[in-house]
C-alpha cells in the first residue's frame, strides 16, 4: 500500500502517472540520488518522476503547474551544484528518454534528453559517425547542449549547441513544439543555443553527425616542474590551433592523490586519427610520468577523462586572453590553496583541478559558420583561454570551509587578468558557480533575445520560479 501521498506526489498520481513516480522509501529512489556525480547535488526531492515518453512529460508539466509544485529537470546528473535536483519538490529524471535514432539519409541523429555521451558514441560507432557530445562518458546531452558545450569536435564543427538542428520542447502549458531554423519556432531554436532551461523541457535533440572511426589520443601526466614552459606551450597551441582544428589540448594543474604532490595532467586528441600531430610537438617533448595516448576509439579515449565521484565540490570559471603570465598567476594561486588544503585536511583526501582550455577566435568563427548561438562570443577580438578551478572534498563541512578560499583564488585570477587588460568578459555556464553571472556576459542583444523568447513561450514564468535550477534570465536586470 502506498499510504497517504505528499501533495507533490498526489498531483502526479491524480493524472495517472503513479507508475512513473519513485518514492523516497524505495531502493530505486536511493540509487537514483546516489547516481548524481557530486554529493552536493544529492538533495531529497518529494519524489522522482521518470517519464518514458514525451506525452508523459506533457501530462506531468501540466499537473505540476496547475498544482503550483516546484520541480527540477535531470539529464545525466553530472553538474556539481543541484541545478538538476530539488529538495521537497519533484525531480523529473529523463533517464528513460534514452533513444538514439540515426537517419543515414540526413546524416542526423535524434537523441533523447536522458542519453549520456558514452551511450551516444557507442551507438553511433557502428555507422562510423559521431556528434559533438561531452568529453566524459557519464555527462548527459541536455545540460551540455543547452548551455553551449565545448567538445572534442569544437575546432572543426563548433560548440555542442551549434550542432543541434531541431529541438522537441514541452512548454509550460503542455504544448509540444519542434524548434528548428526554418519553422514557426525559429526564435526558440536560436534562444535554446546557449539559453539553458528558461523556456521549456527539451525532450529530444536532433543533431548533425560527422564521420569518425579511429582517433588518436589519450592522457599524459607530467611533472609540475615543466611550468612555466607548459604555460608558454598552452599559448603556442591556442595561437596555432586554427591550422589544425582536429587536434585538442586540455591542460590542468591538479592534486589528485592523498600524497602532497601537484602534477600536470594533459589530454591530447586528434579526431582525424593523426598520430602525434605536429601542433603537439612541444607537449610530446616534455618528460612524462605516465601516458596513454594511442590510436583508439572515442570510447577508449573517454576512459582517460572520467573523474572521481562522491565528493563535495565547487567550480569557478572565467575567460582571459591567451597570456602565459595569467596562466602562471592561476597556477601560483592554485598551488597556494593546495598547501592550505593539505594543512587542513590531514589525510590528504581532496582533489583539485586548475584547468586551461583553448578558446581561440577560430572556434568562435567556426561556431558562427554553423549558424551561431546566443552566447555572445563574437564580442571577442583576441584568442582566449577558458579557465576552470575545482576543489573536491569528502564532507559538507569541508566544502563550506573550502568555498571562500576557492572564491579568493577565482577573484585573484580575475583581478590579475583585469589589471593587465587580459580579462575577457564571458562566463561559460558549463563550469560556472551558481553565484557567477553568466547571461550578463552574453551581450545586450542576446540577453534581449533570451528574455523575449522566454516571455513568449513561458509567459507565466514557470521556468523562472517553479523550476529554479540553472541560470535564470530573470536574474538579469535591465
Amino acid at each position: 500500500m502506498d499510504g497517504i501521498f505528499s501533495k507533490q506526489v498526489d498531483c502526479l498520481v491524480k493524472v495517472g502517472l503513479r507508475d512513473r513516480v519513485v518514492l523516497p522509501t524505495t531502493s530505486e529512489f536511493a540509487a537514483r540520488i546516489d547516481s548524481y556525480f557530486n554529493n552536493s547535488a544529492k538533495l531529497t526531492p518529494a519524489c522522482i518522476f521518470m517519464p518514458q515518453k514525451t506525452a508523459e512529460v506533457v501530462t506531468a508539466i501540466k499537473a505540476l503547474v496547475n498544482g503550483g509544485q516546484k520541480f527540477a529537470i535531470r539529464s545525466g546528473g553530472s553538474n556539481f551544484w543541484p541545478s538538476n535536483n530539488i529538495d521537497d519538490g519533484v525531480t523529473m529524471d529523463l533517464k528513460y528518454l534514452n533513444t538514439t535514432e540515426y537517419d543515414p539519409k540526413s546524416e542526423t541523429v535524434m537523441i533523447g534528453a536522458g542519453v549520456c555521451a558514452g551511450e551516444i558514441y557507442e551507438r553511433l560507432a557502428k555507422y562510423e559517425r559521431a556528434v559533438g557530445a561531452a568529453r566524459e562518458a557519464s555527462v548527459g546531452i541536455a545540460g551540455l547542449a543547452l548551455t553551449g558545450g565545448i567538445t572534442l569536435f569544437t575546432g572543426r564543427y563548433g560548440f555542442a549547441c551549434d550542432q543541434v538542428v531541431a529541438y522537441e520542447v514541452v512548454l509550460a502549458d503542455g504544448r509540444v513544439v519542434i524548434a528548428d531554423a526554418t519553422g514557426g519556432h525559429k526564435d526558440l531554436f536560436k534562444a535554446l543555443k546557449g539559453g539553458g532551461n528558461n523556456f521549456g523541457i527539451v525532450t529530444h535533440f536532433t543533431m548533425r553527425t560527422f564521420p569518425c572511426s579511429t582517433i588518436w589520443g589519450g592522457g599524459a601526466i607530467l611533472p609540475k616542474e615543466i611550468f612555466p614552459k607548459a604555460a608558454e606551450a598552452i599559448v603556442d597551441f591556442v595561437n596555432r590551433v586554427s591550422d589544425d582544428p582536429d587536434t585538442n589540448l586540455i591542460c590542468m594543474l591538479c592534486k589528485i592523490t592523498p600524497k602532497p604532490v601537484t602534477i600536470v595532467a594533459a589530454l591530447y586528441a586528434n579526431m582525424a586519427g593523426v598520430e602525434r600531430p605536429p601542433i603537439l610537438d612541444k607537449w610530446l617533448a616534455f618528460p612524462e610520468v605516465w601516458k596513454s595516448y594511442k590510436k583508439d576509439s572515442i570510447l577508449g579515449l573517454l576512459d582517460t577523462t572520467e573523474q572521481a565521484k562522491n565528493y563535495y565540490g565547487n567550480w569557478f570559471t572565467l575567460c582571459f586572453k591567451n597570456d602565459a603570465t595569467i596562466i602562471m598567476k592561476a597556477a601560483e594561486l592554485h598551488d597556494a590553496l593546495v598547501e592550505q588544503l593539505q594543512d587542513h585536511i590531514k589525510d590528504g583526501d581532496f582533489k583539485t583541478q586548475c584547468v586551461f582550455q583553448p578558446l581561440p577566435l577560430a572556434f568562435i568563427q567556426t561556431s558562427s559558420k554553423m549558424g551561431g548561438n546566443v552566447m555572445g562570443l563574437e564580442q571577442h577580438d583576441s584568442n582566449g583561454i577558458i579557465w576552470g578551478f575545482h576543489v573536491m572534498v569528502r564532507t559538507p563541512e569541508l566544502e563550506a570551509w573550502a568555498l571562500p578560499r576557492e572564491r579568493r583564488v577565482y577573484e585573484g585570477v580575475r583581478e590579475f587578468a583585469q589589471s593587465i587588460d587580459g580579462l575577457l568578459n564571458w562566463t561559460t555556464a558549463n563550469y560556472a558557480h551558481p553565484t557567477q553571472e553568466v547571461f550578463q556576459n552574453y551581450g545586450k542583444k542576446n540577453v534581449e533575445i533570451i528574455k523575449e523568447v522566454a516571455a513568449r513561450y513561458d509567459p507565466d514564468g514557470v521556468f523562472q520560479y517553479l523550476c529554479p535550477g540553472g541560470f535564470k534570465i530573470s536574474s538579469v536586470q535591465d
